[in-house]
This record gives C-alpha cells, structure tokens and sequence, in this order.
C-alpha cells in the first residue's frame, strides 16, 4: 500500500498515465520553443530543456492541488476540461509570477508560456478521454474473490459499487463461509465453492491475484491449510479492513477491533517522520500565509463590521470552544459567519443552508476565508495545518456515546484543513460524522510529512470547488 501520499495500489495503468501526461507536458513545451525560436528569436537548446522540465513539473503540481490525480475523481468531461484549464492557469501564474521573475535569465517569454498552455490543454484533454474511454486502466486490474458472502462482506458491495470505485481490481465472486448471515447478498454475486475442498484449485484456475476475508464468523471456518498454499503460490491475502483502507482511503470503524488496532502498522505518535508537521515548520507557513492574505482579511473584518458590526456592535470575530489534542478544550478564533444571536437556543450543528448564515458569511464560508484567524490558533500551538477537524465539546460528548473509536481523534492536534475535509462532502450530522471519522482514523494511521504536504496542495480543491470544511 502507498502509505505516504494517498491510498490504494499504484498499478502498471496508473504509472502509465502519470509518465504519459509528464511525456505530454515536456512534448508541449518544446514545441512552444520551438515556435518562439522560430518566430521571434531563437533560443538555446539548453534553456529549452530546462524550461520544459519546470513546465511540466509546475502543471503537474497545479493538476495535483485541484484533483486531477484524485483516482477516484467523479467528473463530467466538461469537469475535466475546467480542471485542466484551472490547472494551466495556476501554472502559468506560479510560472510567470513567481519563478520567472525570480530567475529572469531562464524565462523564454509570454508567447511561450500562451503556446505551452494552449498545446498542453489540447493534448491533455485528448489523452485523458482516450485513457479512460479505451479503460486502459484493464491491463492492470486485479482479479479479487472474496471469502464471505455475509454482512461484513456486503459491506464491500454496498461501498464500492461505482466503476471508479473498482478501477484498480475486479471482484470474481463471494465465497460462501459458515456462518454467515443468510441473505446479506444477491445470490447472483454468490459462487458456489467448497472452500475446504476446492479454494486452492478454484483460485489457480481463474488466475485469481487477492484473496480478501470477509466471513462474519472466522474462528474454525476458514481453509487454513489452502489460504497458506495460496500464500506460497504468491497469493495475496488480505483482511476486509485492509482490503477497504487500501481501495477507499478510509478505516471501516463498524468493522474494528481492538486487537487489528494494537497489531497493524501505523498510528505511532512520535517518530517525526510520521507526525504531522511540527511546531515550527507550522509557524513558518502560519506566518507565509498571513503575509499573503492579510488583505483578504482586511477586506473580509471591514465587510462583516458594514453589513451588521457597526449596527449591533458585534464582534467582527468568533470564538468557540472546541476540543484539542488529548481532548483539552482551546478557544478556536473565525470571522463571524452569522448573526450576533445565532446560537440563542444553545449549540446547533451547522447546516448546509444555515438560514443563521450572513450575506457575507456566505460568501466567506464558501471559501474558507472564515478559517484564516486560525492562523493564530497555529501560532499558539492548539492547531495544526494538517488534521481532524476539532469539534465542540457538546458534539463530542454525543459523539463518542454513538460512535466507537471517536475519541482517537483526539491523539493529533487538529488541523485548519484534513485528509477527511479532501474526502467526504459537507455533513453536520451525527452520520457525517461517522463517515468523517473513517478519513480522520486513514490519516492518523499514515500521518507524514509527505502525506501532510499532499494535503495542503490539494486544498486548493477545496476552496475553489467547495468540497467538505
């Protein structure tokens, strides 16, 4: 599994994709150079090259930080097309803006930076509608049975039904095991196996690749003796817990136990590779951003103050108690998003069309600028960039009653932004909170530095498309 970055397998079709678009990227930069140099004024083959490679490796970052690489991504092909443009707009301002102007000797010209975008945009678009209608992503699929056929199983059916949800493997079939629930699953997806008898033939036959055990009942009712055979044979066999964590970058909480928790790699709290980004390195981008966005959060306090400040006397800012790293309450610090007496009956779970909400919390909240005086929660040390997002006190007591595992949130500090916040849409409800927790228990068990870097680019997605706060 690719714990650092992401989750799932990287497969022969994903590699395949990534090294075609990088081929891509490079192809349109010398061919824009190309044209510069014949058109306008000639340039040297050594700038060229090195103007391809910062080309490339500026669109590709760009694609990263608005989903393009997401394996999972759900979008139209008009979709695609407006993330492909995004992207060559926010290469071509981290190029000509920043780096260019940085290392003027190295900078073609604008015309370049226009073609470079133009053929790119153009090749990128084709290739991807070739590559997923061709499903070239078949050449490495792999061929999955599923041992169990009862509830626990069913939860594979119920989670991943989507195509884009099976592009790295196909299931065969569940195997009936004794024991499980009778009528968890159609009898059409069932096969009709003795796994005591026939599994290992049966998996040799149909060139099976994962063995995935999802029986209700394991104790005495497993093949013990051809599961290691399979193992031999090169096999993979896996839990339905790893199965799930891997396919969908999330931790299955209705099918933990404690035992899976004290064994399985990850959740150690203190090496520094795998802990969130310490304290300074927090304080440096805390900082960094504040430099870059403080007129944004001028302009926000001096709206909020207009439209309802200067009449009720209102704070311009919100503070709330929220619960921290080992469960100690700190005071979060937000632009007010509603009206001064928004929570006179006491706390409420925020909705998606809070009528509570202001007209410029509105628009605020959409994009998150409402987050940005957490910057100073950073620079206390009560947050970090990258975490669960920390919830109320009255929630969490509520909370950790109706859902199992939730207080292990609580062993990392929480985040202005998060892996969960990446992965799962706007909720407010005790079930969003369930689905959250499944993404916030992924990141813990695979927090790095590496995987808080991802993160923190693909943010980007979540202000401009809205994805979950």
């Amino acid at each position: 599994m690719n714990k650092g970055t992401g989750y799932g397998k990287n497969s022969l079709a994903d590699h395949l994709f990534v090294v075609g678009e990088l081929a891509l990227l490079i192809v349109s930069s010398f061919i824009a150079s190309y044209l510069f140099s014949h058109f306008i004024t000639p340039i040297p083959f050594d700038v060229r090259v090195l103007n391809a490679v910062i080309f490339a490796a500026a669109v590709m970052l760009s694609a990263l930080s608005v989903g393009l690489y997401d394996q999972q991504l759900r979008e139209t092909r008009k979709g695609i097309v407006k993330r492909v443009v995004i992207t060559l707009l926010f290469s071509a301002f981290l190029l000509e803006v920043i780096v260019f102007n940085i290392f003027a000797s190295i900078s073609i010209g604008a015309w370049y930076m226009l073609w470079s975008c133009a053929i790119s945009a153009a090749l990128i678009t084709s290739f991807r509608a070739f590559f997923h209608y061709h499903d070239i992503t078949r050449i490495s699929r792999r061929r999955v049975l599923i041992l169990g056929s009862g509830e626990r199983a069913s939860i594979i059916e119920k989670r991943m039904r989507r195509t884009v949800d099976r592009r790295n493997f196909e299931i065969l079939g569940f195997v009936r095991i004794d024991g499980d629930k009778e009528d968890a699953l159609d009898n059409d997806k069932i096969i009709d196996l003795n796994v005591q008898e026939d599994l290992f033939q049966y998996v040799m036959e149909h060139a099976v690749d994962q063995l995935v055990i999802a029986c209700d009942e394991r104790r005495n009712m497993l093949p013990v003796e051809h599961l290691f055979k399979c193992k031999t044979r090169g096999i993979d066999v896996v839990e339905i817990l790893d199965f799930i964590e891997q396919e969908t970058g999330q931790i299955a909480v209705n099918l933990i136990y404690p035992s899976w928790v004290i064994y399985s790699d990850g959740f150690e709290a203190k090496k520094w590779f795998k802990s969130s980004l310490d304290y300074r390195l927090n304080v440096v981008l805390a900082i960094f951003v504040m430099a870059l966005a403080w007129p944004i959060m001028l302009v926000t306090a001096l709206l909020i103050y207009l439209e309802d400040g200067r009449k009720t006397g209102a704070s311009i800012f919100y503070k709330q108690v929220r619960v921290g790293i080992d469960g100690k309450p700190f005071h979060i610090i937000k632009f007010r998003s509603m009206g001064p007496n928004a929570e006179a009956n006491g706390a409420q779970w925020a909705t998606k069309d809070d009528m509570r909400v202001t007209r410029v919390g509105r628009i605020i909240r959409k994009y998150r600028i409402d987050e940005l005086p957490q910057l100073l929660n950073v620079l206390r040390g009560e947050m970090g960039f990258v975490g669960p997002r920390p919830e109320r006190p009255e929630f969490v007591c509520e909370l950790e009653k109706d859902i199992p595992y939730y207080s292990q949130r609580h062993n990392v500090k929480p985040g202005l932004t998060g892996w969960a916040q990446l992965k799962y849409p706007y909720g407010a409800t005790t079930e969003d909170s369930m689905e959250k927790l499944k993404f916030d228990l992924y990141y813990i068990k695979h927090r790095s530095l590496l995987l808080d870097l991802v993160i923190l680019i693909r943010t980007v997605e979540i202000v401009l498309f809205g994805k979950g706060r």
